[in-house]
C-alpha cells in the first residue's frame, strides 16, 4: 500500500506512524509531510529513515491508497479535496469535516459498515468522543440510550505539544499563563475551545454531535463538561448514562469485557498513568445511577492514540480489509 502522512511531526502524527509500525504493515511507500521547518527532518518506520517533505499544493497529486492528515482544519480544508483527485481515502483528524452530513464520522467497532465501497475523505471523531462512544454504544445496543451527562478531565497534551510544553515551564516556575486562559499547574480549567451563545464550549459542543452521529441517534439528551487538568497524556470522564429499558449491571459489566476496543477493570480502577501504550478506552467504575434504568462508570483512554492516532489506523486497516488491500493475516 501507498500511504501518506500529513503533520507527519505533531504529537499525533508520530504516534500515527508508531500505530501503523504496530500492525507491521510492510507498505510500498510511506511518504511524510510537514511545514518548511520541518524539511529534512528524519523519522522512523520499521527502522527506516524517511525524510519529511513540505507540504506544497503539488505533494499530494500523486496517488496514495490512504492519506492522514494531522494538520490542523485549515490545512485539511485546504489540501484534503485536492488530494481526492488521486487517492482513494482521506482519513482527517480535524473537525474540518466532522459535522458534514456527506462525510463519515467513524469509530471502526461501532459504523465501519459505513466505509464499504466507500471513496472519499473519512472524519476522525474528537478524542474524548471516541473513548466514551465505544462503550456507550454497547450499552446503546441493549438497553437504548437517552441521557448522557458527562464530565471530562482531559490531558494538556489534547491541546498539541503547546499544551505540553506549557506544563512543563509552569512546573519550573514560570508565571506564563501559556496557551491556557489560566495557570494548568495545580490548577483545572473548565474551559476547552471557544464558549458558544448556549454557554457550553465548543468541545462540549463537539462531543454532543458528534455522539450523535457516530450512533445515529438524534434523539439522545446530552450534557458535557469538559476540563483541562494537569495530566501530560490520558482523558479521563466521568459518564451517568440513562436507559430505556432496565438494566442488569451483572450482563452491562460482561458486555463490556467482551466488546472490541475496550477493557474492562472489574472491582478496580486506572488512572492516567496506568495507560502505558494502550490503544483500548478503558472502563471501570461501573454502577448503578439513579434507578434501575441508568448508570455510572469511569472512562479513560489515551488521547493521541485511542483518541486520535490509532482510530484513524484502525479507520484504514477496516477500509483495506473490506477493500481486499490486505487480509487479516497482515495485520
Amino acid at each position: 500500500m501507498k500511504i501518506a502522512i500529513v503533520g507527519a511531526t505533531g504529537e499525533v502524527g508520530r504516534m500515527m506512524i508508531t500505530c501503523l509500525q504496530e500492525l507491521n504493515l510492510q507498505l510500498e511507500v510511506l511518504d511524510l509531510y510537514a511545514s518548511a521547518r520541518s524539511q529534512g527532518e528524519l523519522l522512523y518506520y520499521l527502522d527506516q529513515s524517511i525524510a519529511v517533505q513540505e507540504l506544497t499544493g503539488k505533494s499530494l497529486t500523486k496517488h496514495y491508497d490512504y492519506v492522514f492528515f494531522s494538520a490542523g482544519g485549515g490545512v485539511a480544508h485546504t489540501f484534503a479535496p485536492a488530494a481526492l483527485q488521486s487517492s482513494e481515502l482521506i482519513i482527517d483528524n480535524s473537525s474540518a469535516f466532522r459535522q458534514d452530513a456527506a462525510i463519515p464520522l467513524i469509530v471502526p467497532q461501532i459504523n465501519a459498515d459505513l466505509l464499504l465501497g466507500y471513496q472519499g475523505i473519512v472524519a476522525n471523531p474528537n478524542c474524548s468522543t471516541i473513548q466514551m462512544v465505544l462503550p456507550l454504544a454497547i450499552l446503546d445496543k441493549e438497553y437504548h440510550l437517552k441521557k448522557v451527562i458527562v464530565s471530562t478531565y482531559q490531558a494538556v497534551s489534547g491541546s498539541g505539544h503547546g499544551g505540553i510544553q506549557t506544563l512543563e515551564k509552569q512546573r519550573l516556575g514560570s508565571s506564563s499563563k501559556g496557551i491556557y486562559p489560566e495557570p494548568i499547574d495545580l490548577n483545572v480549567i473548565p474551559q476547552i475551545g471557544v464558549f458558544l451563545d448556549n454557554g457550553y464550549s465548543s468541545e462540549e459542543e463537539k462531543m454532543r454531535q458528534e455522539t450523535l452521529k457516530i450512533l445515529a441517534r438524534a434523539d439522545i439528551a446530552i450534557s458535557a463538561t469538559t476540563v483541562r487538568v494537569p495530566v501530560m497524556y490520558g482523558h479521563s470522564l466521568s459518564v451517568y448514562a440513562e436507559f430505556e429499558r432496565e438494566l442488569d449491571l451483572d450482563k452491562a459489566a460482561e458486555l463490556l469485557s467482551q466488546a472490541p476496543a475496550i477493557k474492562y477493570h472489574e472491582n478496580s480502577f486506572i488512572t492516567p498513568l496506568g495507560l502505558g501504550p494502550s490503544n483500548l478506552s478503558h472502563v471501570c467504575r461501573l454502577r448503578r445511577g439513579v434507578d434501575s434504568r441508568s448508570l455510572t462508570f469511569w472512562n479513560v483512554g489515551h488521547n493521541v492514540r485511542i483518541g486520535a492516532a490509532a482510530n484513524a489506523v484502525n479507520i484504514m486497516r477496516a477500509h483495506a480489509l473490506q477493500a481486499g488491500k490486505i487480509g487479516e493475516s497482515d495485520v
